[in-house]
């Protein structure tokens, strides 16, 4: 594992926003989701794409806070532009499991 500088890492702007908006995504070459997520008033809503369609349906994503990283540059992944990286943790079966906070926190507050 490599080591990073304690700067390195207040670099990444890991920010909790809750998910306002869940669609299909077929274009997608893995099964995703095209998320519409809430980080407050200061970052605005970003769109982001997440393939975690094996243990989450939109329904259960609908409202939900999660942890993303809000300042690397827009990715475009098929027709679709990504603003935003949802985070996880990968299962041993390949599945998503999304990073959330376990309780309740202001839209926009950074991780520290």
């Amino acid at each position: 594992m490599d080591t990073i500088a304690w700067n390195d890492f207040t670099r990444v702007e890991l920010r909790i926003g809750t998910i306002v908006e869940v669609e299909d995504f077929p274009e997608a070459r893995r099964p995703a989701w095209r998320l519409r997520v809430d980080f407050g008033e200061e970052i605005g809503v970003r769109k982001s794409s997440a393939q975690v369609t094996d243990l989450y349906d939109a329904e259960t994503l609908l409202g939900k806070q999660v942890v993303a990283v809000v300042n690397f540059p827009p990715k475009q992944i098929g027709p679709f532009m990504s603003e935003c990286l949802v985070t996880g943790f990968y299962r041993e079966d390949g599945a998503v499991v999304l990073c959330v906070p376990d309780r309740e926190v202001p839209n926009g507050a950074k991780l520290g």
